[in-house]
C-alpha cells in the first residue's frame, strides 16, 4: 500500500506513520468501535480518523482498491465470469441522518459526492443501506455501491456493471466489460437483459414464476436456461461468500458512518485486503 499513500507537499506538518494509522483504520472497522475507542498505540483517535475522512473524498482507498485488481489482471488472475447482488446493513443510531435529509432524493452516479439522502433510506427493517457488488469468478470485488435500503436490485446492475473499471498494466484500455454475468431471481428484467444483449455480455439469470406464467399466455420465445446453464449458476454463490469476508467487519455489517463516502472508503479498504491477502502477497 505505501507506494499509493499521499505524501507531505510543501511545508505542511509530517504525516505521522501510515502503518499505524491504517491499522489503527482495519481495527476501527474490524471491531465496529467508535473513533474514540482506537487504542492510542495506533496514535491520536482524531488525527487516524481525519486521515481516513481526508482520503476518503480524494478518493485514495479506490485507487487503492483499483492497484490490487490491475496488478491481479495482469497476473491472470481475475476470472471474468462475475456475480451481482447485494446485502442490507442496518444503521445505527450514530449514523441516523437529519429529518432534514431522510427522504431526499438519491444520487449513487457520483460515488466522490456526498448524496442527499446519504445512501440511507427507510425499508421493512428501518434505516438501512444497501451494498451493490460485482466479484469476479474467486469471490473478490470489482465494482461496488452504495444506496439506500429501499432501492430495487433490479435497477441499480446496469450502474454497478459500469462501474467496473480494472486498467491494463501497460498500454491499453481498462478493462470494463465481463465474459459472463451470473444474476439472481431479484435482476430478470427485459431492460437488464437487453443492456446486456447490447454490449455483447453473456448472461445466466434465472427468470422468476410470475414471469414465466405470463410469457405462457403469450407467444414469444423462451429464456433459455437449461443443464448448461444450471450448472453455471452454481458458482454465483461467490458473491455470498464475498459478502460473508466483508461482514466479518462489524464496521461494514452495520453502518454507524454518517456519510456514505466513508462507508463505501471502508469497504473499499476491506476489498483491497482481500485481493491482497489472496494473490498477491
Amino acid at each position: 500500500m505505501e507506494p499509493l499513500m499521499p505524501t507531505v507537499t510543501g511545508r505542511s506538518r509530517p504525516w505521522t506513520d501510515h502503518r499505524l494509522a491504517i491499522e489503527g483504520m482495519a481495527w476501527k472497522y474490524r471491531t465496529g468501535a467508535p473513533w474514540r475507542d482506537v487504542p492510542e498505540r495506533f496514535g491520536k483517535w482524531n488525527s487516524i480518523y481525519k486521515r481516513f475522512n481526508r482520503w476518503a473524498g480524494d478518493g485514495t482507498w479506490q485507487k487503492l482498491l483499483t492497484e490490487v485488481q490491475k496488478q491481479a489482471d495482469a497476473a491472470g488472475e481475475i476470472d471474468w465470469v462475475v456475480s451481482i447482488d447485494s446485502t442490507i446493513a442496518r444503521v445505527h443510531q450514530h449514523a441516523r441522518p437529519s429529518p432534514r435529509t431522510q427522504g431526499a432524493v438519491p444520487n449513487h452516479k457520483n460515488p466522490w459526492s456526498e448524496p442527499p439522502d446519504h445512501g440511507i433510506g427507510r425499508s421493512r427493517g428501518g434505516l438501512t443501506t444497501k451494498l451493490h457488488l460485482v466479484c469476479d469468478g474467486r469471490g473478490r470485488p470489482l465494482s461496488m455501491m452504495i444506496t439506500a435500503g429501499n432501492i430495487n436490485d433490479t435497477t441499480m446492475m446496469s450502474a454497478v456493471l459500469e462501474n467496473i473499471r480494472v486498467p491494463r498494466d501497460g498500454k491499453g484500455r481498462p478493462r470494463t466489460r465481463p465474459d459472463r454475468v451470473l444474476a439472481d431471481k431479484g435482476y430478470p428484467s427485459r431492460a437488464n437483459r437487453a443492456w446486456l444483449r447490447d454490449r455483447r455480455i453473456a448472461a445466466t439469470i434465472p427468470e422468476r414464476d410470475d414471469q414465466i406464467a405470463h410469457r405462457r399466455k403469450k407467444p414469444g420465445r423462451p429464456i433459455a436456461f437449461g443443464d448448461k446453464q444450471k450448472e453455471r449458476y452454481k458458482g454465483r454463490n461467490v458473491v455470498e461468500r464475498c459478502f460473508n469476508r466483508l461482514k466479518q467487519w462489524r464496521g461494514i455489517a452495520m453502518r454507524s458512518d454518517k456519510l456514505a463516502r466513508n462507508y463505501r472508503a471502508a469497504v473499499s479498504l476491506a476489498a483491497a485486503l482481500i485481493w491482497i491477502k489472496t494473490d498477491l502477497r
